[in-house]
């Protein structure tokens, strides 16, 4: 495959280069360990989803996009801040929170993440500075604020943004480049191309699949790699963390993979024909869990009866989830105006200060700037 983009990597069939070189044995199994789970995670979450209908938020699922939430599991530091977009459960877990607390936070329950207030889409844990939201675009510009935090005071800690192709629609994602790449600021740009925007693919919105090579001309190191090989990500993000961490400005990391089920909700969208069932089995084809498994085997990484026991530990886990989420009760009816502003405001009211009308002229002459 020599220019990565969507159309080669269809072109190209089963993916062939992961790889696991000497002393990765551990990182290997941790990766295969994650990605099993979340999968599992996923696939349960959507199974239940209806016909009980006790999930009442929307719900983006990634599956098929498990490697590289697992390789960020095994690179960020508890101190370290991670911002995502709507599809947020594989980052949700990647910060070390709380499965039960996400199955929790679905189910509307008090003992959710957010008191079951925010949903899937707007999921955050502040214990493991962990926050995703809705707003496309807006893990790039946080992202960029917090790395701006961490320079002013001089920690060793990194922000990282993880997004899909889509948020390079938005103004604000050129702008958080800009400014990142300008400041030198420890930040790593994580977009997880997966081709579409809703029903919308890359090419029908973007004249070039090129974002990485886009991104470099802001000056910021940039590239571009299967984003199903778990390895290679943990690679390459590892290596990037690491450079900002030290100083060494901003990466983004483009990352091409793919999600198997509808853009957002457990049932298929594949009826509005924006895809076919060729391409989608293709991407099934280049599983990041069996092209890991796959090698871990020839490897004897992984013996027989090691991949039962992990599916029994998720298993029972999962179980517990959802146990304690419908067992857990609803919250008590918030005050909706404190959850959207705050009464309190002494700064702004130490400015906004009454001027009495007869004091006031409209039609004073304004001084103007000199320079201009």
């Amino acid at each position: 495959m020599n220019a990565l983009t969507h159309a080669a990597i269809l072109k190209t069939g089963r993916y062939q280069g992961v790889r696991i070189d000497a002393g990765e044995a551990e990182t290997a199994r941790s990766l295969h360990r994650f990605m099993l789970r979340l999968r599992m995670c996923e696939e349960a979450l959507a199974r239940e989803y209806h016909p009980a209908d006790e999930m009442r938020c929307p719900v983006h699922f990634c599956i098929g996009q498990e490697a590289v939430p697992a390789a960020l599991s095994l690179l960020l530091n508890d101190d370290d801040y991670l911002f995502c977009h709507h599809r947020s459960h594989g980052y949700y877990l990647a910060k070390s929170a709380p499965m039960e607390a996400l199955f929790a936070e679905l189910y509307g329950k008090a003992t959710g993440a957010n008191g079951g207030l925010a949903g899937s889409q707007d999921i955050s844990f502040p214990a493991r500075n962990f926050y995703s939201g809705a707003i496309l675009a807006g893990a790039a510009a946080i992202s960029t604020g917090a790395a701006l935090g961490f320079q002013l005071k001089g920690t060793q800690q990194v922000a990282v943004a993880g997004f899909g192709e889509s948020a390079t629609d938005e103004g604000i994602f050129w702008e958080a480049i800009n400014y990142a790449a300008v400041a030198k600021l420890p930040v790593v740009f994580v977009c997880e191309n997966n081709n579409y925007s809703v029903f919308s693919p890359q090419l029908k919105r973007q004249a070039l699949d090129n974002l990485s090579a886009r991104v470099a001309t802001f000056g910021m190191r940039s590239t571009a790699l299967f984003g199903n090989d778990a390895m290679e990500a943990h690679r390459v993000l590892g290596k990037e963390i690491a450079l900002s961490r030290a100083g060494r400005g901003p990466a983004f990391v483009e990352a091409y993979t793919y999600r198997w089920s509808g853009h957002y909700g457990p049932e298929s969208d594949d009826l509005v024909g924006y895809r076919d069932a060729a391409e989608i089995e293709a991407w099934k084809r280049n599983c990041p869990i069996s092209l890991l498994e796959d090698v871990m085997r020839v490897r004897d990484l992984i013996k027989p009866g090691d991949r039962e026991s992990l599916v029994i530990e998720a298993q029972s886990a999962i179980n517990r989830c959802f146990q304690f989420a419908k067992s857990s009760p609803f919250p008590d009816a918030p005050d909706w105006k404190a959850l959207n502003f705050s009464p309190d405001s002494p700064l702004a009211d130490k400015f906004l200060v009454e001027v009495e009308l007869a004091n006031f002229d409209a039609h004073q002459e304004a001084e103007q700037a000199r320079g201009y």
